[in-house]
Parts: C-alpha cells; structure tokens; sequence
C-alpha cells in the first residue's frame, strides 16, 4: 500500500522538480498504478486477517500462550485494509 501511495504521488513530485504547476489530468497512469497497488495491498491485508482468524479458531485452548491477545492481530490487520480503502478512495475522488 506505501509503495502504491508513492508511485500515485510520484507524477507531483516530478512537476515540483521541473518548477511547473501540476495538472490535475497530467498524471493518471501513476493514479490508475498507485490506486491499484494499494488497493492490492489492503486486499491482501483483509484476506491474511481472515485467514488468521480461521487458524486461531482451529487452534486448542491449551495451544494459545497465556495472555496472548488472538483477536487484537487482526482487528489492526482489519483496519490496514479498511485504511488502504479510504486511502485508495480519497485519492481517486481528490484527481477528479
């Protein structure tokens, strides 16, 4: 998802060196790589914490160390993915 952030960013970064003004259309390929890179990622992000969630429950009591937090890992895990989503979604409705 970073690395999507930083190829979506990339194009302003260029224009700020060549002292030109951004234009808003000017950088959609990097909109449509970046967007779809982190997109991606919060996918993954969603599917890993799910798959998570299913092992651990699969797992005997016994097998869980004392005071271990099972749910903790993939309530944050959960909300990288829903993150990357309002990410992902404020940057294609802000180049619109």
């Amino acid at each position: 998802m970073g690395f999507g952030f930083v190829i979506e960013r990339f194009s302003l970064f260029l224009s700020a060196l060549r002292h030109e003004p951004a234009r808003p259309g000017n950088h959609f390929v990097s909109l449509l790589v970046g967007v779809v890179l982190i997109v991606l990622g919060a996918s993954v992000a969603f599917v890993s914490s799910v798959d998570y969630r299913r092992f651990v429950k699969t797992l005997p009591t016994a097998e869980v160390p004392l005071g271990y937090r099972v749910g903790f890992a993939f309530l944050i895990n959960l909300l990288v993915a829903v993150a990357g989503l309002f990410l992902a979604g404020y940057l294609l409705f802000s180049a619109i």
